[in-house]
């Protein structure tokens, strides 16, 4: 009992570690590669081997992200012999100008390409090439990253003006953004 009130009081200073310093920073402290202007939003897990994972210039990310750089499932049949010392690592590398969409999940061994999307809650299993749209459980590609753009600039809403925009979001968005449709 006593063992697990330890255990309990040490993921309670995790995370208070975390909340304070951001995993990004510990990420990088730990040895993650970056390039430049990149921007994650808060949440992200890099994992225990952020060492494994390169982030190429200009790339996002979204809330809750989760890199996976190893395979935990193997904890399941050490016990067996000629298994114990089974293990799976395996590197990510995320291309520059790519995008990945809130609660993601990134696989170990796995590179996204330059200039992709990937879609909100994605589990990335496979390679993705560049300029590439990926979504889905497993991730599969459905367009390129310049039909994805076309779409989004066709769903713009008319008269959209930038300097209204940047001067006073909330309440341009308010104003412009139509109720969903019932």
């Amino acid at each position: 009992m006593k063992f697990l009130a330890i255990r309990i009081m040490f993921e309670r200073f995790k995370t208070l570690i975390r909340y304070f310093i951001g995993s990004y920073k510990i990420a990088l402290y730990k040895g993650m590669r970056v390039g430049k202007g990149i921007t994650v939003m808060g949440g992200v897990n890099f994992g225990s081997e952020p060492y494994l994972i390169t982030l190429d210039d200009y790339v996002r990310i979204s809330n809750n992200v989760s890199f996976i750089t190893h395979d935990g499932g193997n904890w399941s049949f050490r016990h067996i012999k000629g298994f114990e010392d089974v293990n799976h690592f395996g590197k990510i590398h995320v291309g520059e100008h790519s995008f990945i969409g809130a609660n993601a999940t990134i696989m170990p061994g796995v590179r996204i390409g330059k200039n992709c999307c990937i879609g909100v809650g994605a589990l990335v299993t496979k390679n993705i090439p560049d300029n590439s749209v990926a979504v889905g459980i497993p991730a599969r590609v459905v367009s390129t990253t310049d039909e994805y753009a076309n779409r989004m600039k066709s769903r713009m809403p008319s008269g959209w003006n930038v300097g209204q925009y940047k001067k006073n979001k909330k309440n341009y968005l308010l104003n412009v953004i139509k109720d969903p449709e019932e």
